[in-house]
């Protein structure tokens, strides 16, 4: 025997073997594949493991694709529209107003990747093309969309940053920050509603950003003591801890460092709740 026909034979039996265990052994929920199992073939050009989230959908891929199409956002709505605990909270709600899915929920990366990749240029994108999708009669959408993209190009052919947005990419830094984040703004409005004028899409941390000194007695002017420090609390307890008994509640400094604001001076890290 030739040593070309015992490589073909060699690899006819490995394929065999490979087969037999596909076909014939459990996949991922325990259940059996089969020959003629429709799922069994369809599922050798998946590209990876699904999920845990989804993983009982392994042997369902009609549940998610559609043939020709592929995975399409109607199918993924079948099954999240009712997430009432996503869309009634101030920054996930646009989920309910978002027409695509697969840009920032990616799957098929393995069962303990968690899909949620928040992607703000592929939201921009998604916000380009519900524009031009829901035109309306008198343009205003159209002038819109072709006002922004006319921005962006600038800037992208520029190669620079946009002006005044250091960590943020053109297309995103079109995107209405508030419209998600108003809640969490611990400014209270004060700087306006262009959060990317400061902030990244990465983290809010600012690199750039420097505290006053630590001896600076203007905390007030940028910071508001919680709730608690407006009642008993305050002086039966915070005010003692610190051991500044006669501290007023504008007087942050006398108490707080500007490490933390649970670092308190003399005494350490202190966390009551």
């Amino acid at each position: 025997m030739s040593i070309q026909r015992a490589f073909l034979v060699a690899a006819a039996i490995f394929i065999a073997v490979a087969a037999g265990f596909y076909f014939f052994g459990d996949h991922a929920g325990g259940q059996p594949s089969g020959l003629l199992s429709a799922t069994a073939w369809q599922r050798m050009a998946s590209p990876g493991a699904l999920s845990q989230a989804h993983a009982f959908l392994e042997h369902d891929c009609a549940a998610c694709h559609t043939s020709v199409q592929g995975a399409t956002a109607t199918k993924c709505v079948a099954c999240h529209a009712n997430e009432t605990a996503l869309l009634q909270r101030q920054p996930t709600a646009f989920h309910g107003n978002v027409a695509s899915c697969q840009e920032c929920h990616v799957e098929h990366q393995g069962l303990h990747n968690h899909p949620i990749a928040m992607d703000h240029s592929a939201l921009a994108e998604i916000g380009f093309h519900q524009l031009a999708q829901s035109d309306s009669d008198d343009g205003v959408n159209r002038m819109v969309s072709r006002q922004l993209l006319d921005w962006i190009a600038q800037h992208k052919t520029a190669d620079v940053e946009p002006d005044h947005h250091i960590s943020i990419k053109p297309n995103a830094a079109v995107l209405d920050c508030a419209r998600c984040h108003a809640t969490i703004d611990p400014h209270r409005e004060l700087f306006g509603n262009d959060c990317a004028q400061c902030h990244g899409v990465k983290n809010w941390t600012i690199p750039e950003f420097r505290h006053p000194s630590a001896s600076s007695t203007n905390c007030m002017h940028c910071h508001q003591a919680p709730p608690s420090h407006y009642m008993m609390h305050f002086k039966m307890i915070s005010a003692k801890v610190a051991r500044q008994p006669s501290a007023d509640v504008t007087e942050c400094f006398k108490c707080h460092q500007t490490t933390s604001w649970n670092d308190i001076k003399g005494i350490g890290w202190y966390k009551h709740h």
